[in-house]
């Protein structure tokens, strides 16, 4: 019996079924599945993953590949210490397909090295999708807030920082979800008792270019946008 229109199955072998499905067979195994998971809203260390699933570098080296060849996880050079790396998350290849992660949180506190690009840019674009209070530091504050960033933030309507840089010891009330946006300022370890996610943003201080403040924002507003909704008001 011919199917009607109504009941044909789609072509299984549409190039952008298949590629969907390397994705389903990538996070067709519970290792592998928990480590997207994770990435969902840190980027981690590969020893970080091993250790936390008390798995030797060899086994977890397999896991690695079949996401990255899904095009899942991508390794990306600490820009504090070469020698590091960062596995990334592509969450465009997910489409809605993993569940992630909740947070209860009555502040957000977000950090890098001089409190003077990418944590204020984080702050200033948290504050404008989110009723939970967001604030910034650094691990070693700037002298003053560059007008690069502040050009940036007005011209994307955001408001520019009501206070100069500040240092971890500026922070009086301790955060319930703290998120560093450098590598330098993650690997020196942020003394808060909170959860810890980590972004692995370049320094467009460092950079320079307009091109680079663009990219930092935009990297920021894009994972913002994709957590905000799942941090509630504690």
């Amino acid at each position: 019996m011919e199917p009607t229109p109504s009941t044909a199955l789609p072509d299984p072998a549409d190039a952008s079924r298949a590629d969907r499905a390397r994705v389903h067979a990538a996070l067709g195994d519970p290792i592998r599945l928990a480590i997207v998971e994770a990435l969902l809203d840190s980027d981690l260390a590969p020893d970080e993953v091993a250790a936390s699933l008390r798995m030797p570098p060899n086994g977890l080296a397999h896991h690695l590949k079949v996401l990255d060849q899904a095009g899942l996880v991508q390794r990306q050079r600490s820009h504090a210490d070469g020698r590091r790396r960062y596995l990334v998350l592509d969450r465009s290849r997910l489409d809605g397909l993993i569940g992630a992660r909740s947070w209860t949180a009555s502040s957000v506190l977000f950090v890098c090295t001089a409190n003077a690009a990418r944590s204020q840019m984080a702050a200033a674009i948290w504050q404008s999708v989110s009723p939970v209070p967001a604030t910034s530091a650094g691990h070693m504050p700037a002298d003053a807030v560059p007008d690069a960033t502040v050009a940036l933030l007005r011209r994307h309507g955001l408001p520019e920082p009501a206070d100069g840089p500040r240092g971890y010891a500026d922070i009086t009330t301790p955060p319930q979800l703290v998120v560093s946006v450098c590598d330098l300022a993650r690997e020196a370890g942020p003394p808060f008792e909170a959860p810890r996610l980590h972004w692995s943003i370049p320094d467009p201080l460092a950079d320079g270019r307009q091109e680079a403040f663009d990219h930092a924002f935009d990297e920021l507003q894009r994972r913002i946008h994709a957590l905000a909704p799942r941090v509630t008001a504690a």
